[in-house]
Parts: C-alpha cells; sequence; structure tokens
C-alpha cells in the first residue's frame, strides 16, 4: 500500500474527506448496514452517539481510502478529551479486504491524531468482529476498562502516539 496518489494503480491513498460527502456517506452507510445486519439490534446500534461534525476539524477528521477512482476504505476520529483522540467508523469494504488495507488505514489515523498534537488514541470493538481486535492489537492497543456505554463493545485499547 502506499500513501502516495501518483505511485502504483494498484496502490491505496487516503484523501481527508467530510463525513457528510459521498464517497464518505457511502462508505459509512456500508459499514452500518453491515454492522445492524452482525449485531440484529439497529436501534441501540448508535450508541454512543457519534455526530458527523465530530469527525471534522479542529478535532477530528474522517479519511477515505481510494484505489484510483474507487473509495474502497474509510474511518476517522474525534477528540475525546484533553490529549485523547477516538477512532470511529473504520471500514474496508468486502472485495478490498485481506491486503493490509484496514493496518494501512489504522496508521493513516494515528498519523493524522498525531499531526493534531493528541498523545493518545483509544477505540473499541464488538465481540462479532474478532479480525478488528487482531488489528489493534498488533498495532500495539493496550486493553483498558471500558471508556464509554457501547453496548456493543468487548474491546477497549488505548495506544500512546507521542
Amino acid at each position: 500500500m502506499s500513501a502516495d496518489p501518483a505511485g502504483d494503480p494498484g496502490a491505496v491513498h487516503f484523501t481527508r474527506c467530510d463525513p457528510e460527502e459521498p464517497p464518505a456517506t457511502e462508505l459509512l452507510a456500508a459499514m452500518r448496514a453491515e454492522l445492524i445486519d452482525a449485531y440484529d439490534n439497529a436501534s441501540r446500534l448508535d450508541n454512543p452517539a457519534l455526530l458527523p461534525a465530530e469527525l471534522r476539524p479542529p478535532g477530528g477528521a474522517y479519511y477515505v481510502g481510494f484505489e484510483g477512482s474507487e473509495a474502497v476504505a474509510g474511518g476517522g476520529f474525534r477528540q475525546l478529551g484533553d490529549g485523547v483522540a477516538e477512532i470511529k467508523r473504520m471500514y474496508v469494504r468486502p472485495e478490498a479486504r485481506s491486503r493490509g488495507l484496514a493496518a494501512e488505514l489504522l496508521r493513516t489515523l494515528e498519523d493524522a491524531i498525531a499531526e493534531l498534537g493528541y498523545e493518545w488514541a483509544r477505540l473499541d470493538t464488538g465481540p462479532k468482529q474478532p479480525h478488528a481486535q487482531r488489528l489493534y492489537r498488533a498495532a500495539g492497543y493496550i486493553e483498558i476498562a471500558p471508556y464509554n456505554d457501547n453496548p456493543f463493545a468487548c474491546f477497549w485499547g488505548e495506544k500512546r502516539l507521542a
């Protein structure tokens, strides 16, 4: 993978995008549909709540990974507290999985978080996403006590970026 859009045509480049505009909205909708299917409880899926404005500067951002002109991955972060950002809504389209895109997206988000001066990144994931938990542990996230009331989470992680 590469963050350079001028490189290999099969490479993925990441660009900050508005979370309320395509292609971000399409990726977020696909992620939501997949989670609703996995967790069978759409009414509580947005707990904890996340406003699109939280995924925008100055405290947050949303990035889309493009393979050529096709949006294949997306994820963002928001300010959680002083020096702490929370990674949210990471998603890779099914046809683009198993190629390391999630790890590349995670590194892109961590770099953007660090550039904004955050020292820590936090995240959570659910029991029906064991691949995500493996990714986060492999990237250095240490399990911590729950920091939110997400009813779907079984893993809360934290990583020092500074």
